[in-house]
């Protein structure tokens, strides 16, 4: 069995039972289940939801997408070994700390396979919440054009690239296009100050005034939480991005939740303590991925420059990877996420069949 077998390519084709088209994102595919499967699991299972809260099956692929492409390897490999899996674990991992600690639930009921979750439907907060202990990547280049305000906040001058900042940063932005907010622009993913909020509470999402704080709080705490617990294995959590949404327990109370995924490599900068102590940064995030195709393409600046965007598709479509570069990658998320779980990711070697055997046998969702 070759390499590209045990790579989950496409995971929005799996017979599970649903009466709504399935959601793909770059990576993760959901399958909302039917009103009746979903009752049928809250009670057989015991999950803490509302008894008609709607469930859904979320199903992480091996795809990795960086500028905004998803990329494809040779031989047939189109994926990173290994790199769902890696994702999952370590989000699980976050979550039950985070659990454990007091700070809040997540989306997450149950995990029948290490590449897939059961969550409930939650009302997302329609920000993307950001956290920021250096200053890298695109706050660098915008400080370092003489920018000194970000979302908001004022930013001392005399700052180096990958510096430490003298606090922790929370930099939101959009999620999703909003209309009708003054000052917003109507684009994806613009960044936005603490009073866009304070003004445009409903049309952000939130219940109330106080939930900002709240966001913020537990943004921080699991910052902070994630943050300590890799300074115990010499890595340094640099930024992230949290997500946000509201559900109902099983006794009708809502309450502010974590979803989607958090301090994976995919959402979020890590670096290695002992190479950053000696003046170099080293990548154990996707962010690797990115400085490996900015090297490999002869001219970079189309996967950098947005004007280049139909460049930047027709590289990513016309163009297979070297193995080299998806395997250095997927030793890269396989190291951190055992480093982080402390245990080691086993490839599954027919994931697909895997999961529908599962789904099927101790769910009952399969078509």
């Amino acid at each position: 069995m070759s390499l590209a077998d045990k790579v989950l390519a496409v995971n929005n084709d799996l017979p599970i039972r649903t009466n709504e088209k399935v959601h793909s994102g770059k990576v993760r595919s959901v399958y909302w289940l039917t009103r009746e499967d979903s009752a049928r699991l809250i009670q057989e299972k015991g999950y803490d939801v509302a008894v008609d809260a709607p469930l859904a099956v979320m199903v992480i692929s091996d795809r990795i997408s960086a500028f905004e492409c998803i990329w494809r390897g040779e031989g047939g490999m189109n994926g990173v070994p290994g790199k769902g899996a890696a994702l999952n674990a370590i989000s699980n991992h976050w979550f039950k700390l985070f659990k454990e600690q007091g700070l809040a639930d997540s989306h997450i009921l149950d995990i029948p396979h290490p590449l897939v979750w059961i969550v409930q439907k939650a009302r997302p907060v329609m920000i993307e919440a950001i956290a920021r202990q250096y200053i890298t990547g695109s706050m660098w280049r915008s400080y370092d054009k003489g920018e000194r305000e970000f979302c908001g906040i004022e930013i001392a001058d005399g700052l180096s690239k990958d510096q430490k900042l003298p606090e922790l940063l929370i930099t939101p932005s959009t999620k999703g296009i909003l209309t009708g907010i003054p000052g917003v622009p109507e684009v994806d993913d613009v960044n936005i100050t603490r009073s866009d909020l304070e003004n445009n509470v409903e049309a952000f999402n939130f219940n109330g005034a106080d939930d900002i704080d709240l966001y913020e709080k537990l943004l921080s705490e699991g910052f902070d939480v994630i943050s300590d617990e890799l300074a115990k294995i010499d890595q340094i959590f640099v930024d992230t991005k949290f997500e946000f949404g509201y559900v109902t327990d099983k006794v009708g109370n809502e309450k502010l939740i974590y979803m989607d995924e958090v301090g994976t490599p995919d959402s979020s900068r890590i670096w290695d303590g002992p190479s950053y102590r000696d003046g170099n940064v080293v990548e154990n995030s996707k962010e690797q991925f990115r400085q490996l195709l900015l090297n490999h393409f002869p001219d970079p600046d189309i996967l950098l420059n947005k004007n280049r965007m139909d460049e930047r598709t027709a590289l990513a479509e016309d163009n297979v990877l070297p193995e080299s570069i998806l395997m250095e990658v997927s030793k890269t998320y396989l190291d951190i996420a055992e480093k982080i779980t402390g245990e080691a990711i086993t490839l599954s070697d027919n994931p697909k069949a895997e999961i529908i055997d599962i789904l099927r046998d101790q769910y009952g969702i399969i078509a």
